[in-house]
C-alpha cells in the first residue's frame, strides 16, 4: 500500500474537481418576437431664433473739411493783417521780446481756427535790409523766419502748417538808407500759404 497516499491524494482531486464544476443551464431559443410598429419619427421644432436688437448702423460722419471756408479764410486773413511784423537787430535772427509780442499777439485764435484745417498753410517771410550780400540776406532771412516759426510751434500752431522762405533784401518796405528804414527791413511777415 506504498501507493496508496498518491491514490487517495487523486481521489481527493477527482471528487473535489466534480463537486465544483457547475452545470449551466442553456435556455430554450426564444420565439422572434413580433416587429414593433412603425413610429413616425418624432420631429423636434426648430428653436425659435434668438431675435436681438439691432442697432441702427452707426451714422457716417461729415466729411471732414481739410480747408476752411470763405468766411473762415476771411477771418485768418483778418487774423494775419492785425498781426505786427516780427523785427529784428541788426545782423540777428533771435527773437526780441518785442517780436515775440508781436507774434503771439493772434497765435492763440490762429492755432485755433489752423487745428482744424489741417491742409490750410501759412507762410513766413524774412526779410532783411540793404546791407550784407544777397546770398548772406538771403541765409539770415531764412534763419529769422526759422526763429518765428519755432516761436509759433511752441505756442501750439502744428509745425506741418508753417512754411519759411527767405527774400533777404529783395522785398523791403522802405528804401531810405538810413536805420530807421533798415529796422523796418530787418523782419518776419505771416502770410496765407498760396493755393
Amino acid at each position: 500500500m506504498k501507493n496508496s497516499p498518491i491514490l487517495i491524494a487523486v481521489a481527493a482531486v477527482c471528487a473535489i474537481g466534480a463537486s465544483c464544476s457547475k452545470k449551466v443551464a442553456v435556455a430554450p431559443p426564444q420565439s422572434p418576437s413580433p416587429a414593433p410598429a412603425a413610429v413616425a419619427p418624432r420631429t423636434t421644432p426648430a428653436p425659435a431664433p434668438v431675435r436681438t436688437a439691432t442697432a441702427p448702423p452707426p451714422a457716417t460722419p461729415a466729411p471732414v473739411t481739410r480747408t476752411p471756408s470763405a468766411a473762415q479764410r476771411a477771418r485768418i486773413e483778418e487774423l494775419l493783417a492785425r498781426i505786427s511784423d516780427a523785427y529784428f537787430d541788426y545782423d540777428k535772427h533771435t527773437l526780441r521780446p518785442d517780436a515775440m509780442n508781436a507774434l503771439q499777439a493772434d497765435s492763440t485764435e490762429l492755432r485755433n481756427i489752423l487745428k482744424d484745417f489741417p491742409d490750410f498753410k501759412l507762410t513766413i517771410e524774412g526779410h532783411c535790409d540793404e546791407r550784407g550780400s544777397a546770398e548772406y540776406n538771403l541765409a539770415l532771412g531764412d534763419a529769422r523766419a526759422a526763429a518765428a516759426k519755432d516761436y509759433l510751434v511752441q505756442v501750439g500752431i502744428p509745425a506741418g502748417q508753417l512754411d519759411v522762405i527767405s527774400y533777404g533784401k529783395e522785398h523791403p518796405v522802405c528804401a531810405e538808407h538810413d536805420e530807421g528804414c533798415w529796422q523796418r527791413n530787418r523782419r518776419v511777415h505771416i502770410i496765407a500759404a498760396a493755393r
